[in-house]
């Protein structure tokens, strides 16, 4: 499996749902950075499961146990390495799903790719728990981005037909972006939460699902950063994303939007603050030509509704061929959005580290 994702810092994660434990691998973090591990059970928390009924009640503590690369809180430079036990599993949920796949799962295609080896329970290696050493990772690497200027927040952009506040793309604070990034569902306008809210509830309730879309921003990466076609910042930041299970689709600032605008209404034009170059709109997402322009960077990532519902739905019986109905058992998000946000920003932070360290050789202090 396709489970490690980077060129300067790498990650590689592992584990299944329902196994002993999940984790994972940095490889070429700098030495000598200090981790705030009350910082990162704070991100961690963030994206842990049973919160409240919008997410699903199985209980994990996501407490990651660091097997190396660290030494009185310090990084040493060698690989780092942290597991995070699965302790509240249900297996037995799961044993219908060996011959009849979910709609809307990886479990046929899976079933095919593998020869049927493939570990089901829990969705196994496709599992949304799978973004939890992705958040780990990422926290790591915030904080290294943190000392040099650069913050990530994320929100809730919207859920199904709900929609947030956007951000101000030309002047996103760095006080919102550390209020969003450090609480549970987090939300501009808190009015649309309580909505939000409600349309979880109702799809809960209808043994349903509903998705949504996480926004994000990065303020603070000065000009200059990226390059062209496959190096690009938008390239670099989709691969790591799509690598989140359930997102559906990325865009950066206006995205789809723009090929709906002329070139005069999309184009940003420049003017000089101070010594700074600086753009009074910023549709580009603060990228163009796959390079930083100093404005914030944009984006948001589409999240499709939980495949998992028990709602009675048509499948197939591999075995026999034929077709049958399914009714999915075991604890599952009526919508995994709210928990989604701390795993986005923790996949900008990542792809953050690769990018500038391509460009400088190294994190600059």
């Amino acid at each position: 499996m396709s489970s490690t994702w980077g060129e300067t810092v790498k990650i590689s994660i592992f584990g299944e749902s329902h196994g002993k434990a999940i984790g994972v691998v940095l490889d070429g973090l700098p030495a000598g950075e200090r981790i705030d591990f009350d910082a990162v059970a704070l991100q961690m928390g963030r994206r842990a499961p049973g919160r409240d009924s919008t997410s699903t009640p199985r209980k994990e503590s996501d407490l990651p146990q660091i097997v190396s690369g660290i030494l009185n809180d310090t990084t040493t430079g060698a690989p780092l390495c942290a597991l995070i036990e699965n302790t509240n599993t249900r297996s037995g949920d799961y044993d219908n799903l060996k011959l009849v796949p979910r709609p809307g799962h990886a479990d046929f295609p899976a079933h095919l790719r593998y020869g049927g080896y493939n570990d089901v329970r829990g969705g196994g290696h496709f599992s949304g728990r799978l973004t939890a050493p992705l958040v780990f990772a990422g926290a790591v690497c915030r904080q290294i981005l943190q000392r040099r200027g650069i913050v990530i927040g994320a929100h809730v952009s919207s859920i199904k037909d709900v929609h947030d506040d956007p951000f101000d793309p030309v002047r996103v604070s760095e006080d919102l972006l550390t209020s969003l990034s450090s609480v549970y569902f987090p939300v501009i306008n808190e009015s649309a939460k309580q909505k939000m809210l409600g349309t979880i509830e109702a799809a809960r309730l209808a043994q349903n699902s509903v998705g949504g879309v996480v926004e994000c921003a990065v303020t603070g990466l000065k000009a200059g950063i990226g390059g062209p076609l496959f190096g690009g910042i938008e390239p670099v930041f989709s691969s790591i994303l799509f690598g989140i299970p359930a997102v559906k689709g990325v865009e950066f600032g206006a995205g789809f939007g723009a090929s709906a605008l002329f070139g005069s209404e999309n184009n940003d034009p420049y003017y000089c603050d101070g010594e700074i170059v600086k753009t009074k709109t910023n549709h580009a997402g603060g990228i163009l030509g796959g390079i930083s322009t100093g404005m914030p960077i944009i984006f948001r990532a589409a999240f499709k509704p939980t495949p998992s519902i028990s709602l009675e739905q048509d499948s197939v019986d591999l075995t026999a061929k034929v077709d049958t109905k399914l009714s999915v058992h075991g604890r599952h998000d009526p919508c995994i959005v709210p928990r989604a946000v701390p795993v986005v920003e923790a996949a900008a932070a990542i792809a953050l580290m690769n990018l500038i360290n391509l460009q400088t050789g190294g994190m600059e202090r």
